[in-house]
């Protein structure tokens, strides 16, 4: 348990494969964040996903930040389940109950045709907002999809509301929910809670005043305050971190197998690994060998920026020296 004071941080990674270099980067800004703000650094792994995701990429996750030198000071540990998004299904579900006994629920008989349908509203990133066709349904409607054979996903009523924070690396950022968020899945029609969910109780119960993850999550973090609120959860500081990208634009994946650490640490030392995610991050002016302790008074968010970094052949090059 932390005191209401205390700054608890956290990395939350999925265990479906070894970390790539876009991971490493992630987790390093992480990790010195947490150590600049004096803050307690808890590991958890978000594996929701049960096909995807194995207790041995679990285990391989964890030796490679040790590896590096990344140390956390609690949460995951081989054979302790009680940081295992997997095996905390019991939380989501209290979390749930009580959303519903809000008024805040309704059941979704949507199919994916439906959702993706054309004229269904499209936000600027391409991606689909619901249009809430399930939000007003009546009981012998909802009777009669049932009859079909339709199994509901679980939906929240997502209100007319602003909700405005300040990301420590973006700056001020201003969501209006009902037209850029729209009424999210909370859990699938397969009874697999939802990311947008399970992150929220996670951060409420373990304590977590601090997140840095990839800007790819900063549009989901006003429907994430919002969640909290309702939980009766504070929200925390969120600092959002560049990607890295490859020459063609497009972010860093484990299908990039030359870049996960499966490879890279046939290839190069940790030192040398960290210098060159540094150098990335704009810590440090040359890819020179560090460690991660030598890396704490040097960081910085101003000097991180806003920016993707773009992994070219110079990196490649900097990594196979």
């Amino acid at each position: 348990m932390t005191t209401a004071t205390a700054k608890r941080a956290r990395f939350a990674p999925t265990p479906s494969g070894r970390m790539h270099l876009g991971n490493l980067f992630a987790a390093l800004l992480c990790w010195l964040d947490a150590r600049k703000q004096g803050a307690e650094l808890l590991l958890r792994m978000e594996d929701l996903d049960r096909e995807r995701c194995r207790p041995e990429y679990a285990a391989l996750l964890a030796d490679d930040l040790r590896w590096l030198g990344l140390s956390w000071d609690s949460g995951w540990k081989e054979g302790d389940r009680a940081y295992l998004q997997s095996q905390r299904q019991a939380y989501y579900e209290a979390a749930l109950r009580k959303l519903e006994g809000m008024g805040l629920l309704y059941p979704c008989y949507c199919n994916r045709r439906e959702r993706l349908a054309a004229n269904a509203p499209h936000l600027s990133d391409g991606s689909v907002l619901y249009e809430g066709r399930c939000r007003a349904l009546t009981q012998s409607q909802r009777l009669a999809l049932e009859q079909e054979g339709r199994k509901p996903a679980l939906r929240v009523r997502i209100p007319k509301e602003t909700i405005s924070f300040v990301d420590g690396n973006y700056g001020p950022y201003t969501e209006q929910l009902e037209k850029e968020c729209g009424d999210i899945i909370l859990r699938r029609s397969d009874g697999v809670f939802a990311y947008q969910l399970a992150v929220v109780v996670d951060d409420g119960l373990m304590g977590v005043t601090r997140v840095v993850r990839g800007h790819d999550l900063l549009s989901s973090t006003p429907r994430q305050i919002w969640l909290l609120s309702q939980l009766g959860f504070a929200p925390p500081h969120y600092c959002h971190t560049p990607l890295l990208i490859d020459s063609q634009g497009r972010r860093l994946s484990k299908r990039d197998r030359d870049l996960d650490m499966g490879n890279l640490r046939t290839v190069t030392t940790p030192e040398r690994l960290l210098g060159i995610l540094a150098h990335l991050a704009g810590i440090l002016d040359r890819p020179d060998a560090i460690s991660a302790p030598e890396l704490v008074p040097l960081f910085s968010w101003e000097q991180v920026g806003r920016a993707d970094r773009v992994v070219g052949d110079e990196v490649m090059r900097q990594l196979r020296a």
